[in-house]
């Protein structure tokens, strides 16, 4: 029997965002980890950062550390995973990603160890801790692990994964072994997939459906147990050595990103050189009441204005509506039709710039459903383009900030009933004729 439960952090977990991996959602493993106990956890997604911040929310309600990273398998098949120490780690990290994203195709992408080398002249990755995942003959491994603890000085450490495996005590000796050989210490760590074991058929599932094959075929691509779950510390004082449990917390103590850290930065160019946002988002507005009233402001639009102002400068968002009035300003000037929607209609500073067509003098606009002190973050203003000229305006603000500057956001697309039971019917080696009540006869629907 083990005395105490050691305290525990998870450093390697995968969320649902790791597509057709991860089995759980991120607010399920924040939830699994704060009921077990541990002290922190990682989420770790494969490429990618979309599952941060709705672990972020989760943590933030839990009252549970978070640790933001990422994992990574480069070309030459180098596994690794990265953790953001601060926030400078996390744009290192954010850059490693989008490097590697936009040089393949959707759903891939390609990294070199270059890469890695490339964000600074001194070191790998500055601001991010190293996690390596050994693979390979011997002789590779060691080569790997010298070349990562040169380039991660201090920061790089080889991930002990034990998952009741046939020969754990003896895979557990080569790792110490092998981080012997490279100068590295060692770290216990879980590569979960999952906040339940429960959830172990759903990721052999999704794991032939990844594969394009059914769950009978898939043979040695599938897990051999359940043991890739968050397990109770309990259970992990009894598969790792107590020094690499406590190493889990050095590591999670020397993260201290959070989020919260993160505030919207606007382009600089934005105004004319030598002038400050605020003064000419002022005087872009009072041009354009003198357009939009030629017949003399209304007092009621003028004390509208002026509180609007006054709010946005106390809250620093000069830059963010004239970063919208640029973008209209060419729709409109090459006679693209565009409208601005939704709660931005409430605006009276919108409307002045001709971003929306609600006039303030004939309506009765309520500002604070548009932007408010109490939200803490920047209005939504939705501007619609007309369809065949759209990608004019895209190709505009690609031009105007450069690629590497902007982006289009990613749109989550998740499952629907009709598609989640073909792929999953397919997985179970159903027919794509098989009826909803064949599939829910075999179990797999409610």
């Amino acid at each position: 029997m083990v005395a105490s439960l050691p305290s525990y952090a998870e450093l390697h977990c995968l969320s649902c965002f790791s597509f057709l991996r991860g089995a759980s959602h991120p607010d399920e493993l924040i939830g699994r980890a704060k009921a077990l106990g541990y002290s922190a956890l990682a989420i770790t997604d494969e490429c990618s950062l979309a599952g941060i911040v709705r672990a972020h929310v989760a943590a933030k309600a839990a009252g549970m550390k978070l640790l933001c990273g990422a994992e990574f398998s480069l070309v030459d098949g180098l596994r690794l995973v990265l953790l953001a120490q601060d926030r400078a780690g996390y744009g290192n990290l954010s850059a490693l990603i989008t490097l590697a994203r936009r040089r393949s195709g959707k759903g891939a992408y390609r990294l070199t160890r270059g890469d890695l080398e490339a964000l600074a002249p001194a070191a790998a990755v500055p601001g991010c801790l190293c996690l390596w995942l050994p693979g390979g003959g011997e002789e590779t491994k060691v080569m790997d692990g010298r070349w990562l603890a040169s380039n991660f000085p201090g920061r790089c450490w080889l991930a002990v994964e034990l998952h009741a495996g046939p020969n754990d005590a003896d895979l557990l000796a080569r790792q110490l072994t092998l981080a012997s050989q490279c100068g590295l210490p060692a770290v216990a760590a879980g590569d979960a997939h999952m906040h339940l074991r429960a959830r172990r058929p759903l990721q052999d599932v999704m794991t032939a459906v990844r594969l394009n094959t059914t769950v009978f075929d898939a043979g040695h691509a599938l897990y051999p147990n359940g043991e890739r779950h968050l397990r109770t510390r309990l259970r992990l004082a009894r598969v790792y050595p107590s020094a690499l449990l406590a190493e889990t917390l050095k590591i999670a103590a020397r993260c201290q990103f959070s989020l919260d850290e993160l505030h919207y930065e606007y382009p600089d160019e934005i105004a004319p050189h030598g002038e400050l946002p605020a003064a000419y988002l002022a005087r872009e507005v009072e041009a354009g009441l003198v357009r939009r009233y030629p017949q003399g402001l209304p007092l009621s639009v003028r004390g509208q204005i002026e509180r609007e102002l006054v709010l946005i400068a106390e809250l620093q968002y000069e830059a963010y509506f004239l970063t919208v009035y640029d973008i209209v300003n060419f729709a409109r000037g090459q006679k693209i039709l565009c409208q601005g929607r939704g709660s931005a209609a409430n605006s009276a500073v919108c409307y002045a710039l001709g971003i929306t067509e609600v006039d303030p003098a004939r309506s009765n606009l309520l500002f604070e459903r548009f932007i408010s002190r109490e939200r803490g973050e920047p209005p939504d203003i939705d501007v619609d383009f007309e369809h065949e000229r759209r990608e004019e305006v895209v190709q505009y603000i690609y031009t105007k900030y450069g690629r590497e500057r902007a982006a289009l956001a990613a749109a989550l697309i998740t499952y629907r009933t009709r598609g989640a039971l073909r792929d999953v019917g397919r997985a179970l080696g159903f027919s794509t004729g098989t009826d909803r009540r064949a599939l829910r006869f075999a179990g797999v629907v409610g």
